[in-house]
């Protein structure tokens, strides 16, 4: 059965992909992904295959370290952000680790989403919001660019 980084790539449009792919990798646990065989860095590439310097920051990708999830892609679009997401991120903050594999108990989860949310407003994300339903809080986020997620 393949796994999800060979079956789908994820793509954000950004006004800066490298940047967005380096907030993301922090908020993922993902790394920005290496240059090609045979370059020590994609500057190294990019210039090998004359691409203008002023186009370095057309895009950018980050993976997972453990080659399982999906590849997330970031590319350079002229128009900003107007509108809300369709589609969003979540990023949990908590795992399963309960001995009977269920949630942890509200308040571990809550302390966890409290610091993965600084982690991620000192990498310049925005609180928008925490929102409570149904015995759950989650907190509403906007990366640098103002794509809204949420930490759960």
């Amino acid at each position: 059965m393949p796994i999800a980084s060979e079956i789908f790539n994820l793509t954000f449009d950004a006004a800066y992909p490298r940047r967005l792919a380096e907030f993301w990798a922090l908020a993922l646990g993902y790394r920005l992904e290496p240059p090609p065989d045979g370059f020590a860095t994609w500057e190294e590439a990019l210039a090998a295959w004359n691409v203008p310097p002023d186009e370095w920051d057309s895009a950018s990708a980050i993976i997972d370290p453990n080659g399982v999830l999906p590849r997330i892609f970031f590319q350079r679009v002229p128009e900003s952000k107007s509108a809300k997401n369709r589609v969003h991120l979540d990023v949990r903050a908590w795992r399963y680790t309960a001995p009977d594999g269920g949630r942890p108990p509200e308040a571990d989860v809550q302390a966890a989403i409290y610091a993965k949310v600084a982690e991620l407003v000192a990498a310049g994300a925005t609180t928008v919001g925490t929102v409570e339903q149904y015995g759950n809080a989650w907190t509403v986020l906007q990366d640098p660019e103002g794509n809204e997620f949420c930490v759960v």
